[in-house]
């Protein structure tokens, strides 16, 4: 799997429309990190919006994030239902892909393996959590130490899923990163 540094992912607009599946709202605020949503526009189906609402309802109400509450129909065509069911999609995953087609320019942000693969297929940009925790450190909203702790964390900390092979290589890119950067700066 190939991680993302966040790169892509637009930095000075701040109403780029980010669609979200329920995991990043969750993990990210597991990590008391979902202000660094702040800078986007985060619509959340309805069935997304419930879910979270279920696991981590605090995250709904955080104030320095917007959050959209989006009522989408699910699509129906048939090759929409085949990929459901070739990759075992729950309505929230469902509900953001179906709300991708109505935004296509928008990125999706979502944790679950099968649903980044749905969206790959279809043509649509896909970050995680992970991705999202990289970006701050490019966008200065975090330091790479901060960062490190947190990412160092998720396996106590949060419910996300990660190969604990891909977090340390993620962790030791980050690592890497920061002491070129220290080099650079001399420090």
């Amino acid at each position: 799997m190939r991680t993302s540094s966040g790169a892509c992912m637009a930095t000075n607009n701040p109403t780029h429309r980010v669609v979200c599946d329920a995991g990043p709202l969750i993990h990210l605020d597991e990590v008391n990190c979902l202000d660094l949503l702040a800078d986007l526009v985060v619509l959340a189906p309805d069935q997304v919006w419930r879910e979270v609402e279920l696991h981590r309802p605090d995250a709904l109400e955080r104030a320095n994030v917007t959050l959209q509450r989006v009522s989408v129909t699910l699509l129906t065509d048939a090759s929409f239902k085949t990929l459901v069911e070739a990759l075992t999609l729950d309505l929230g995953e469902q509900a953001a892909l179906s709300l991708m087609a109505l935004y296509p320019d928008a990125i999706l942000l979502t944790d679950d393996a099968a649903a980044r693969l749905a969206a790959t297929g279809l043509g649509y940009q896909v970050h995680g959590s992970i991705g999202i925790l990289l970006r701050a450190i490019r966008r200065r909203q975090r330091t790479s130490s901060e960062v490190l702790s947190i990412l160092r964390s998720l396996p106590t900390q949060s419910t996300l899923h990660i190969r604990s092979a891909l977090l340390q290589q993620v962790i030791a890119q980050v690592e890497l990163a920061r002491a070129a950067s220290n080099q650079v700066n001399g420090a």
